[in-house]
């Protein structure tokens, strides 16, 4: 069990973890809107999340200038050159693969990649909305292979899961951002908690878990409890759960964090 629990840990320092839980995200709106992803549009998908995490881990761990106090930076800088150079394979191969890709979803593709690129250039200077940046970019890219191409009418029961799946991701990364300021403020980086306070940002927490709640029972009044009506809760119950016994989750809390977003994989069974 230990062995496991160590193999999970580096899949997720290395951020494979959220590659995963982009893909089956992705996958599960896909569903929603009635959308087949062709297999090149989720490769693609994985491939720039990993970029894009790798790309942001090895941006801090050269940043801080020391040793890191956070065990995903210290690795980090321990493999930089290796990260480094599978993350430009990566990119490569992303670059071959976006050819294949249907064309709606290559354009707009385009346009989130001028905003990625605007977040690696501009993440100094974002300091404390640096997690909703993410969150919104994170959203928006789980989102591209299906919403670009559907044939569905977007209606507001859509709107509203869209909005409760972005919530979570900002619940998410708000939580790492708090259970991470003590390293963080350790290795002078700005984050939404460092810079507002943990009591705000803890704040922030419960009204975003309690607004993603109620946006839940708004849909079951109007619309009926649908299957992503519970998966939405299921999501935010796990980050509840979390939050609340976080004194003992500490060394786990990113491994259970990020594997909320495996759990839409529940929908396409």
């Amino acid at each position: 069990m230990h062995r496991i629990i160590r193999l999970y840990r580096l899949f997720n320092i290395l951020s494979l973890d959220i590659v995963a839980g982009a893909v089956i995200s992705a996958m599960f709106f896909a569903k929603l809107l009635g959308v087949a992803i062709l297999s090149y549009g989720l490769m693609a998908l994985g491939l720039t999340v990993w970029i894009i995490y790798t790309a942001d881990h090895l941006r801090d761990a050269k940043a801080i200038g020391k040793q890191a106090a956070s065990e995903r930076h210290r690795f980090h800088q321990k493999h930089f050159m290796v990260l480094f150079v599978l993350m430009v394979v990566a990119l490569a191969a992303d670059t071959i693969i976006i050819f294949f890709i249907r064309k709606q979803v290559f354009m707009w593709g385009l346009f989130l990649a001028a905003l990625v690129a605007v977040y690696l250039l501009g993440q100094r200077y974002l300091k404390f909305l640096k997690e909703i940046f993410i969150a919104v970019l994170y959203t928006a890219g789980v989102l591209l292979p299906s919403l670009s191409v559907t044939k569905l009418s977007i209606t507001s029961v859509h709107m509203v899961l869209i909005m409760q799946f972005g919530l979570t991701a900002l619940t998410n990364l708000l939580m790492f951002s708090w259970f991470d300021s003590d390293t963080d403020t350790a290795d002078k980086l700005s984050s939404f908690v460092t810079v507002l306070g943990r009591r705000f940002t803890a704040y922030c927490i419960w009204t975003l878990l309690v607004v993603n709640f109620a946006l839940g029972v708004v849909l079951c009044l109007t619309s009926g409890c649908s299957g992503p009506v519970f998966i939405f809760w299921a999501m935010n119950a796990v980050l509840l759960l979390i939050f609340i016994f976080r004194h003992k989750l500490v060394p786990y809390y990113r491994l259970t964090g990020d594997a909320v977003f495996l759990i839409p994989g529940i929908y396409l069974l």
